[in-house]
């Protein structure tokens, strides 16, 4: 069974106003700015998958009497893979402002300077995941290997009752690829989908390096 996608630009709505400024070129040289709207994007992802998970019932006292609401069941375990998923981790914490929270440091190992890389998982910070849900988090979801590498260094922590893997900017091939190595108790969550990657696994039309937009060029 293949996992399911919400591809979210799908339906026009204030998302697709934020998508815009973050893939503009011109306004992508406000860090900041670019910084708030990958975190508002966290944000809008974290309000929708929050329709899928479980609530109970509680009463509430109110100055003038009882109110009955419903609240989560259990908080979800937000896991993030470093650099350039902190201010998509942020939105999320935003809204899961009592979730648990997991970091993953992943990497692109080039040989060379050549185009050819594999990625590797450096450093791994998590509670125990077994049972739970997992928000899995990274803004760019390009040939999805850093986020399939990610989802199996959790697994040292315990296997998850669901995992939702949220991501801005996906391509349709790492979309399949998501799909052939995640179990099927995942859900993908993307703002937007792009057809092509380029020779060195960039997504295009993409954005372009979501870290060294938000953080500075590295060495």
């Amino acid at each position: 069974m293949k996992t399911h996608v919400h591809r979210l630009s799908e339906k026009p709505s204030l998302l697709s106003q934020i998508l815009a400024e973050i893939r503009d070129r011109e306004v992508q040289q406000d860090r900041m700015r670019f910084r708030r709207n990958i975190e508002r994007t966290g944000e809008i992802i974290a309000y929708e998958i929050s329709k899928e998970l479980p609530y109970s019932d509680r009463d509430v006292s109110t100055s003038l009497g009882t109110a009955k609401v419903s609240v989560l069941k259990e908080q979800p375990v937000i896991a993030s893979i470093l650099r350039a998923g902190l201010p998509f981790h942020q939105g999320f914490l935003n809204y899961f402002d009592h979730a648990d929270n997991a970091f993953i440091s992943a990497y692109r190992k080039h040989e060379g300077g050549a185009d050819e890389f594999e990625v590797e998982i450096e450093y791994l910070s998590s509670p125990s995941v077994e049972g739970r849900t997992v928000i899995l988090c990274d803004p760019m979801l390009a040939t999805g290997s850093s986020m399939v590498l990610a989802y199996k260094a959790l697994l040292a922590r315990g296997t998850p009752a669901h995992t939702h893997v949220a991501a801005v900017i996906a391509s349709e091939a790492g979309v399949r690829f998501a799909q052939r190595s995640l179990p099927k108790n995942t859900s993908l969550w993307l703002a937007d989908v792009d057809p092509d990657l380029n020779q060195r696994a960039y997504i295009v039309p993409g954005l372009g390096d979501a870290g060294d937009l938000a953080f500075g060029a590295k060495e």
